[in-house]
């Protein structure tokens, strides 16, 4: 019998099992399956760049937070000299007013990751509802959802967006509301795409077999099987709510009176800070919402490669003592 034909050199060599005091191969343990429950959460805590991305927004949450306590006092109220460049006494400088933008943008944190997390919560919720209920319900339901979501698809976001803020009263709500009516319809189309996907699956007829109700299949049978796109989607909306207020109060659309990442862009704006050079009136705003957009697109990053396995690292099994097994093994044959 050849090596290759060696039924016992051949599962060595798969199996990477050290032989038997007899020369026979002992099967290698078959591997541990997955405890189901905060699997997505520790593939997430075991990602790299899903991790990276966590600490960046439990920092910027903790800026959030703690406010009151980095930067007392209110941030609106000049403290020094208009148009200091940074220092010992103003470590981002100060604007043309003489405000600290080190406290602008530590007060500013709380009204951006406020607005842009609650527009993703709403955001995402609407687009759930709307995709279960295409999915589950079909025929006439599904086609008058599926128009309106084109219709809102279909529509210039921008436009739509500046004609809404621009007739609604201003106020951290009227941003909210507005940013929710935009954002809605992109978040449905995927969610219905992936539970039209699930809704023919063998358990959901099984649960209409057996009597459960509409709701209940689609929020207990069907949803938990969509947890990943869900907070993919999620994660997309974040950052669109985030973004785009700060593109609203940048135009001067937003609630100006507020103290937001977005407000101290309109502001530097309107001091002439891009004329006169003072790029740390603006830069910092501007690289606060660019962290959390990249820490966003890093977790979702994550959920992707924790959920997909497509995307997962194939785990090489290395044997580097097999060949020399296998061959003291052959020599234990021939003295036979």
């Amino acid at each position: 019998m050849s090596l290759a034909q060696d039924p016992r050199v051949m599962a060595e060599l798969d199996l990477g099992s050290p032989p038997g005091p007899d020369g026979e191969v002992v099967a290698a343990p078959p591997p541990r399956r997955r405890r189901g429950g905060g699997g997505l959460l520790r593939g997430l805590l075991g990602n790299g760049k899903s991790l990276s991305g966590v600490v960046i927004l439990v920092l910027f949450a903790l800026m959030a937070i703690f406010a009151p306590v980095i930067a007392p006092g209110d941030p609106t109220l000049i403290q020094g000299i208009g148009s200091q460049p940074p220092s010992a006494e103003h470590w981002l400088g100060t604007t043309a007013k003489g405000q600290d933008v080190f406290a602008l943008n530590v007060w500013g944190a709380r009204s951006s990751l406020f607005v842009g997390f609650t527009v993703g919560i709403a955001a995402t919720f609407v687009g759930l509802l709307v995709g279960l209920a295409s999915a589950y319900l079909g025929r006439t339901i599904d086609n008058l959802l599926s128009l309106v979501t084109n219709v809102f698809l279909l529509l210039p976001g921008l436009p739509l967006l500046v004609i809404l803020a621009a007739f609604l009263p201003q106020g951290l709500g009227t941003v909210i509301l507005v940013l929710v009516i935009t954002g809605w319809a992109g978040s449905a189309r995927v969610l219905r795409s992936q539970a039209m996907s699930i809704r023919g699956k063998d358990f959901v007829s099984a649960a209409q077999v057996t009597g459960e109700g509409g709701l209940r299949i689609m929020f207990r049978e069907m949803l938990p099987n969509m947890a990943s796109i869900v907070m993919s989607t999620f994660l997309a909306c974040v950052i669109f709510g985030i973004g785009a207020q700060a593109g609203l109060e940048f135009l001067g659309l937003g609630d100006i009176s507020t103290v937001s990442w977005g407000t101290n862009l309109y502001w530097a704006s309107n001091d002439g800070a891009l004329l006169t050079g003072a790029w740390w009136v603006f830069v910092p705003p501007g690289v606060c919402i660019a962290l959390v957009a990249f820490a966003l697109a890093l977790v979702n990053y994550g959920v992707d490669e924790t959920t997909n396995p497509r995307l997962r690292r194939p785990r090489r099994r290395t044997t580097p003592d097999a060949p020399t097994r296998v061959a003291a093994r052959t020599g234990k044959e021939a003295a036979r």
